[in-house]
């Protein structure tokens, strides 16, 4: 697994999840319980993974559709 994107914005990683999941794109997010360290004060990013095989086509898409990447 590649890191493709890092927010501390939820509807990011959603919506960069429905997109890749639209292309065939097998994505996971992790740090998505880290909530429960922080306070649920959204300081610490959030990461959405994909394969490494997958990465470049999932990086067009993010490219596409104007998503920062937040690296």
């Amino acid at each position: 697994m590649k890191e493709l994107l890092r927010t501390t914005d939820p509807t990011v990683i959603a919506y960069a999840s429905a997109l890749l999941k639209g292309e065939g794109i097998d994505c996971f997010p992790v740090d998505v319980h880290m909530s429960v360290l922080e306070g649920s004060i959204g300081i610490l990013p959030r990461r959405l993974m994909v394969r490494e095989e997958d990465h470049a086509r999932a990086e067009r898409v993010m490219r596409d559709n104007e998503i920062d990447f937040g690296r």
